[in-house]
């Protein structure tokens, strides 16, 4: 029985550090949303970090700011959650779904 609790322990040791592996590779992978066709584009990590937010000048109208709100919004959003999909995939590959609600995905 020892033995089979120390195979359990480096199992559960190893998916750890891979799990440490991957989490380090998605905060250096970089994960676009778009919205408005292109004109507001925001820029997350796989840690689900924002990192940047391009906005054309084109859209940026003094009398319509509600909607250059909205499309930002709307491609933030779209970021974070390609992000957290993309998260979800490295993550199952690792744990091989054995842990679908990690904390910090």
């Amino acid at each position: 029985m020892k033995g089979g609790m120390g195979g359990l322990l480096k199992q559960a040791q190893k998916m750890q550090k891979e799990i440490e592996r991957i989490q380090s590779e998605l905060a250096n992978i970089r994960i676009e949303g778009v919205a408005g066709g292109g004109m507001v584009t925001a820029v997350a990590n796989g840690a689900q970090e924002l990192l940047e937010i391009k906005i054309d000048p084109e859209v940026v109208d003094p009398e319509d700011v509600e909607m250059l709100e909205d499309l930002v919004l709307a491609a933030v959003n779209q970021a974070l959650e390609n992000a957290k999909a993309r998260a979800e995939v490295e993550m199952g590959a690792a744990t091989g779904g054995m842990m679908p609600n990690l904390p910090g995905l």
